[in-house]
């Protein structure tokens, strides 16, 4: 399964900001989020988070580097 920005938004929907990356990943997990998003999170660069937009350039960044 291919991991979208939608996917990320979702699994962290309720947080508070700010948050560092083990706090996007309790979130997932209590929103019950797919393994594939949670291990995304796992490898997001950065682990401080001030906004869902600093997740998902996060997310972006990831992305690209995975991508080649």
């Amino acid at each position: 399964m291919a991991v979208t920005a939608a996917d990320v938004e979702r699994a962290i929907r309720g947080i508070d900001f700010p948050a560092d990356r083990n706090d996007l990943i309790q979130q997932a997990q209590n929103n019950k989020a797919d393994s594939n998003v949670i291990d995304i999170l796992k490898n997001l660069p950065g682990n401080q988070f001030n906004s869902p937009i600093d997740v998902s350039k996060a997310f972006g960044k990831e992305r690209r580097m995975h991508r080649g």
